[in-house]
């Protein structure tokens, strides 16, 4: 499986670089949130890769949700995917945007990928391995590394999103005495997490599940964790919320190495 994540995320990686580079008109969808032609290229390129090879798991992709095309996932594993994440700062034309494709069973982000082909790296995840990936000019990957998390040191470093920090993380930095905090844009916080470059991420903003399923598989994969601010592990296939819609995130907190004693 993972093997069709990674040729379907160079292929999308490629079509949104000749948009990237080309330039671009932008779109508002129903909720405000910004669209352009490479989102939906992407998107076309992926599911087209997961329909062939695995033609009875059902996918929740972003733009396909939006347009209304939501597969009933209940019960079943399934596949989330964010053909771009971080179409703001796409728009800006900062080169953190990635790629994210996860598979889901039980709940659990099992196997993932995060693409960014604006740097040349890509992050995999998959039960017991984790690994950072080099991807060149021409789309071609020309090395491997296993990644895992770091031990938590005695003054935490923390990432933050860029476009979302909030006075309510701020206050999670300052009462659990974070040292230092970087802010970076779309699922790369989760993969920086997952190769041992810093040790928490508070997200108290809007979150949904494409947006975080395959950084969160990544993270687990390379030991870390997603929990609610009640520290229950993040699930994923939530549909049917009173008080949210479908495949909307709570706030959560990653971690890196745990830290015991530190505060959610």
């Amino acid at each position: 499986m993972l093997a069709t994540f990674e040729k379907a995320a160079l292929e999308a990686g490629k079509a949104i670089l000749e948009v990237y580079r080309a330039g671009y008109a932008v779109a508002l969808k129903q909720d405000m949130s910004p669209v352009t032609l490479a989102d939906e290229r992407a998107e076309h390129i992926i599911l087209r890769h997961l329909e062939r090879d695995f033609p009875h798991i059902p996918a929740i992709a972003e733009e396909q949700v939006s347009a209304g095309k939501i597969p009933d996932v209940r019960g079943r594993a399934f596949f989330l995917v964010d053909p771009l994440d971080g179409t703001r700062e796409f728009i800006e034309h900062r080169d953190e945007f990635t790629v994210n494709i996860a598979y889901v069973e039980d709940g659990i982000p099992l196997i993932g990928i995060v693409y960014a082909p604006a740097l040349g790296v890509a992050f995999t995840g998959e039960p017991g391995r984790a690994r950072k990936l080099m991807v060149d000019k021409y789309f071609a990957i020309t090395g491997r590394v296993n990644i895992a998390v770091r031990e938590p040191p005695a003054k935490l470093t923390a990432l933050a999103s860029r476009c979302n920090s909030n006075a309510k993380t701020e206050g999670f930095l300052t009462d659990n005495a974070v040292s230092g905090c970087t802010s970076i844009g779309s699922s790369l916080k989760f993969c920086l997490l997952a190769e041992g470059k810093a040790d928490v991420y508070p997200r108290f903003g809007r979150t949904m599940e494409w947006d975080t399923a395959a950084g969160d598989a990544v993270l687990r994969a390379a030991g870390g964790k997603t929990v609610t601010v009640e520290g229950g592990l993040l699930t994923y296939g939530k549909t049917d919320q009173s008080e949210d819609a479908d495949f909307a995130n709570p706030h959560f907190i990653c971690w890196g190495g745990q830290k015991h004693g530190v505060s959610a």
